[in-house]
C-alpha cells in the first residue's frame, strides 16, 4: 500500500508521499478551484481535467432542499476523484458567517450583532453548529470567521466584523474557530478560514478593497492581533488575505505579509486561498505585473496556496513555466504540499462524500441549534438609550407599529446569510467581489424613491423567505402573538433610505391614536443592488436616512412615548433619534430568531445586556472614531493645544465603545490587584465584586480596561484587556476574577520587538470604556523581549 493511503501516518508524511508521485498538471489542478453553476457542466468537466483543489458552493444558495445540496457534493466530488489521477478529493468551501447557505440550516445574527454580547462561550457553540452543517454535506473549509478591526462606518461591510477591539475579536474569533475546527462529522473535520487578512476595513473613504494606508506598527499592533489570537490559541488552519494594497503591495501578491508577518513571525501552517478573483485583481485591477501568469507566479511565491474561484493567475501558463525551469517548481510544490495535507487533516481521503438519507437529517439537525440562534440574538441587543418607557407597562391598550421593517422578517436578516445571497440572485447589478457585474439581464430596476437602491417589495423577493424559512415571523406579527389584549396598528410609514414621504400622513394618523409608537428604523445591510448596505455597497451618510428623521420630528409633535428599533449592519447615528425617542434598541441583524427577541426586550420578558462594540460616530466627518487612540488624539486632544471639540460638534462620539444599558441596575466594588509588583513573565490577578442592586435578573458585561501609564512609545489611552458577561439574579453578588498574563501589555518598541515594559500600569474596571467604576494600579518591575505569537492576547476570567 502506498504510504499516501495510510491513514495511521501523519498528514505531512502522507502529503509528502502523494506529492512526489503526482505529476505537474495534478499539482496545478490542486492550486485551482471549481465554480459550478447553473448548467455550465461542460466548463466543470474542463476545468477539473487533471483533478481540482477546491470547489466553490455559492450555488448550493439556490437549490431547494438539503438533499438535493449534500447530492450536489457527491455528484462532483465523485467526479474530481474520477478525473484526479491519484483519486484526490476536492476541498469543498463555504460562507460561515452567519451559517451556511443550505436548506434548513440555522442562521444567526450579523457578526456586529455578535460582537455586541460580549460572550465567546456562546460563540464557540454557534460556530460548532456551523461546522456540523457544513460537514454534513461534505463541506469541510468554513470561510469565517471575520476578524477584521472595524473603525468606519461607511464601509458596507462592517455589519461582518465583531467591532472596532483587537482584545473583543481576538477572543470572539478565538471561541468561533475552536467551534468550527472541534467539529468532526462522520470522519470528516472541519477547518476555518479567517477573513480578511490584514488591515481591509481601513480603506480609504470606507470604499470596498481601496487602497490601505498602514503604518507596520498599526498594522502589527491591531490589525492583526484577532488573527495571532486564532492561530495561536485555536490553531487556525485557515487565512484569505484581502483584495487591499497596503504600502504599495496588493496583500494577495506579498511575502513581506503573506510570509515574514502570517508563517514567520505568527506561526501559521495553514493553507492561504485567495478571495474570489483577488488574484486576477492583483493584474487587472491593481496594475501590477506585465501579464496576468507573471501576477500568479507572484501571489504564489508571496504566500497564497489556492486561487478561487476560477483561473486566471494559477494558469496553464505558469504550469509550463514550472515545467520548463522558468518559475521554481519548489514554489509550486511548497502550495501543493500545504494542499495536501489540509485534505489529509480533514479526513478527505477515507470520507470524502456528503452524508444522505437519515444520518444526513440527523447530523444536520440539532435539537439545541434553534436555542443558541435565539441566545445569540438575544445577547446581541443594546438598549441605547431608555427614559422608563421599556419595558413595555401593563394597561397599554393601542400599540402604533411604524416602518417598513416591521411586517418583513427578510428585514431581520443580514449580509452573508443565507437568504441575503438568495437575494443576491434576484439583482440587478452585482457589488460580490470575483462575480460577474451584472446578475440579471434584461431586468427592470426599480428602486427606492429617491435613492440608487433596488426596491426588494416585490413578490420573488417575498417568496425566498417563504420557502427558506417558512414560518419565520416579522416584528409586527410576534408582537400581536405575545401582546393578545392589546390592538396594534401598522403603517408602512417609510422605505429602507431615501426622501419618499407619500406614506407619512397615513403613519402619523395611527400613531395619534396611540398609545405607544414603536418605529423600525434603519437600512437595508444584504446583497448588491437590493440592499443599503454590505459587500461593496458603501456610503458617505451613515445616519438615518431623511424620510425617518423627518417622520421622527413630527411624530414628536404628538407627545407619545416613542421606542425606536433599529435594523442594519451599521450602528443607528441620529440627532432626531437622541433627542426625540424615549428608547432605542439597537438590533442589527439577529436573523430568524430576531423577532423574538426583540419582543421579549420590548415586553421585559429578556433584560438586555449588551454592548456597544463600537464608538458611535455623530456623523462620517467623525470618522476614524474609536476608544483606544492614542494618547493627546481624538477627544484627548484638546489636552494639547486647540478647541476641545470641533466648531460644529463634539469630538466625543455619539454613544461610547462598550455602552448598553439594562432594566436593572449593577454595583461595582472591592476592586483587588495582586501583586502591585510582578515580573514581565508573571501574572497579575484582578478582582471585582459585581452585585444586581435591581428587581429583575440581567446580564453584565464586567469590563477591564488598563491604561499604560508611560512607555518608550505613544501607547492608547486606554486598551480592553479582558471582559466577562455575569447574568445575576435581583440581589446577587458575584466576583469575578481576571488572569491577566504581563506579556499581554507588550507593544512594538522602537526596533519593532516585542517589548513588555517595566512601569505603572491602571486598572479600570466598569460598564463600557467611559463608564468606569474601580480603579487601582500594578506595576511591571523589568523590560522584556518577548516573541510576538506567543504574548498574551486577552485575560482569562471566570465568575466565582
Amino acid at each position: 500500500m502506498e504510504k499516501y493511503r495510510d491513514s495511521s501516518l501523519s498528514p505531512k508524511e502522507r502529503a509528502q508521499d502523494l506529492l512526489g508521485r503526482m505529476s505537474l498538471e495534478e499539482k496545478m489542478g490542486q492550486v485551482n478551484c471549481l465554480f459550478p453553476y447553473g448548467d455550465n457542466w461542460d466548463a466543470v468537466e474542463k476545468d477539473m481535467e487533471h483533478g481540482i483543489g477546491q470547489v466553490s458552493t455559492l450555488d448550493v444558495r439556490v437549490i431547494k432542499s438539503l438533499e438535493e445540496a449534500a447530492a450536489w457534493q457527491r455528484r462532483i466530488q465523485e467526479k474530481v476523484m474520477e478525473k484526479s489521477g491519484h483519486g484526490i478529493p476536492a476541498v469543498f468551501h463555504m460562507e460561515g458567517l452567519c451559517g451556511p447557505f443550505i436548506q434548513d440550516s440555522m442562521s444567526f445574527p450579523s457578526g456586529i450583532a455578535r460582537g455586541s454580547s460580549w460572550d465567546p462561550e456562546l460563540e464557540e457553540k454557534v460556530g460548532e453548529i456551523v461546522g456540523r452543517q457544513e460537514l454534513s454535506c461534505g463541506i469541510t473549509q468554513v470561510l469565517a470567521p471575520v476578524l477584521d478591526i472595524s473603525r468606519d462606518s461607511r464601509m458596507g461591510r462592517q455589519g461582518e466584523a465583531y467591532g472596532e477591539d483587537p482584545a473583543l475579536a481576538a477572543a470572539m474569533g478565538t471561541a468561533y474557530v475552536k467551534g468550527i475546527q472541534n467539529q468532526t462529522v462522520a470522519g470528516r473535520r472541519a477547518e476555518s478560514v479567517a477573513k480578511h487578512f490584514l488591515g481591509f476595513h481601513n480603506s480609504q473613504g470606507g470604499i470596498h478593497g481601496a487602497n490601505c494606508d498602514i503604518p507596520d506598527r498599526l498594522l502589527e499592533e491591531v490589525y492583526a492581533k484577532p488573527f495571532q489570537a486564532a492561530v495561536s490559541g485555536a490553531g487556525l488552519k485557515g487565512v484569505m488575505p484581502c483584495y487591499c494594497v497596503i504600502n504599495g503591495e496588493p496583500v494577495s501578491a506579498s511575502e513581506k505579509i503573506l510570509t515574514e508577518l502570517l508563517r514567520e513571525k505568527m506561526g501559521f501552517e495553514g493553507v492561504c486561498v485567495s478571495d474570489y478573483g483577488a488574484v486576477g485583481n492583483v493584474h487587472n485591477t491593481q496594475k501590477v505585473c506585465e501579464t496576468v501568469t507573471e501576477a500568479g507566479l507572484l501571489c504564489m511565491r508571496a504566500g497564497m496556496d489556492v486561487e478561487a474561484q476560477n483561473c486566471m493567475g494559477f494558469n496553464q501558463e505558469l504550469g509550463e513555466w514550472f515545467r520548463t525551469g522558468k518559475a521554481d517548481m519548489a514554489i509550486l510544490d511548497r502550495a501543493v504540499l500545504r494542499i495536501l495535507e489540509a485534505k489529509f487533516r480533514m479526513g478527505l481521503f477515507e470520507h470524502p462524500y456528503a452524508l444522505e438519507g437519515e444520518e444526513l437529517r440527523e447530523k444536520f439537525t440539532g435539537r439545541d441549534d434553534g436555542r443558541v440562534s435565539l441566545q445569540s440574538a438575544l445577547e446581541s441587543m443594546v438598549l441605547l438609550k431608555n427614559n422608563g418607557v421599556l419595558p413595555l407597562k401593563p394597561g397599554i391598550r393601542k400599540i402604533a407599529v411604524i416602518g417598513c421593517h416591521a411586517a418583513n422578517a427578510r428585514s431581520l436578516f443580514g449580509g452573508y446569510t443565507h437568504l441575503s445571497m438568495a437575494e443576491a440572485v434576484h439583482a440587478v447589478a452585482n457589488s460580490i467581489a470575483g462575480l460577474e457585474s451584472g446578475s440579471v439581464q434584461g431586468k427592470e430596476l426599480v428602486t427606492v424613491p429617491g435613492t440608487q437602491i433596488q426596491s426588494d417589495e416585490t413578490e420573488e423577493f417575498d417568496e425566498i423567505l417563504r420557502h427558506q424559512k417558512p414560518g419565520c415571523p416579522g416584528i409586527l406579527e410576534k408582537l400581536r402573538e405575545k401582546l393578545g389584549g392589546v390592538e396594534i396598528g401598522y403603517a408602512y410609514g417609510y422605505a429602507i433610505a431615501g426622501n419618499d414621504f407619500s406614506h407619512m400622513e397615513e403613519a402619523l394618523r395611527l400613531a395619534e391614536e396611540a398609545d405607544v409608537i414603536l418605529m423600525t428604523l434603519g437600512g437595508k445591510h444584504g446583497s448588491c443592488s437590493v440592499a443599503s448596505m454590505g459587500e461593496g455597497v458603501d456610503a458617505t451618510d451613515i445616519n438615518l436616512p431623511e424620510c425617518q428623521e423627518e417622520f421622527i420630528r413630527r411624530a414628536a409633535q404628538l407627545g407619545k412615548p416613542m421606542v425606536g428599533i433599529h435594523l442594519n449592519g451599521r450602528p443607528i447615528s441620529s440627532d432626531a433619534a437622541d433627542r426625540y425617542l424615549d428608547a432605542i434598541l439597537e438590533a442589527w441583524n439577529p436573523s430568524e430568531m430576531g423577532a423574538e427577541a426583540i419582543v421579549q426586550v420590548l415586553t421585559g420578558e429578556y433584560n438586555p445586556g449588551g454592548k456597544l462594540p463600537v464608538c458611535v460616530a455623530r456623523n462620517a466627518g467623525q470618522i476614524p472614531i474609536y476608544y483606544n487612540h492614542p494618547n493627546g488624539s481624538a477627544w484627548h486632544q484638546g489636552e494639547s493645544i486647540g478647541f476641545a471639540e470641533y466648531v460644529d460638534m463634539p469630538h466625543t462620539p455619539r454613544y461610547f465603545f462598550g455602552h448598553g444599558l439594562s432594566y436593572t441596575e449593577f454595583a461595582y466594588s472591592g476592586l483587588h490587584v495582586a501583586p502591585e509588583s510582578a515580573d514581565p513573565e508573571g501574572t497579575v490577578e484582578i478582582t471585582v465584586e459585581i452585585e444586581n442592586m435591581g428587581k429583575v435578573k440581567g446580564d453584565e458585561v464586567v469590563q477591564l480596561y488598563l491604561r499604560d501609564v508611560y512607555a518608550e512609545m505613544t501607547r492608547p489611552v486606554k486598551e480592553l484587556s479582558g471582559f466577562k458577561r455575569v447574568t445575576l439574579e435581583p440581589g446577587e453578588k458575584r466576583k469575578v476574577v481576571f488572569r491577566l498574563q504581563c506579556s499581554q501589555t507588550a507593544f512594538l518598541d522602537s526596533r519593532m520587538q516585542w517589548k513588555v515594559e517595566k512601569g505603572e500600569f491602571e486598572v479600570q474596571i466598569g460598564s463600557s470604556s467611559e463608564d468606569i467604576r474601580q480603579r487601582g494600579s500594578f506595576r511591571i518591575v523589568g523590560d522584556k523581549i518577548v516573541e510576538g505569537k506567543s504574548r498574551g492576547m486577552y485575560a482569562e476570567a471566570e465568575v466565582r
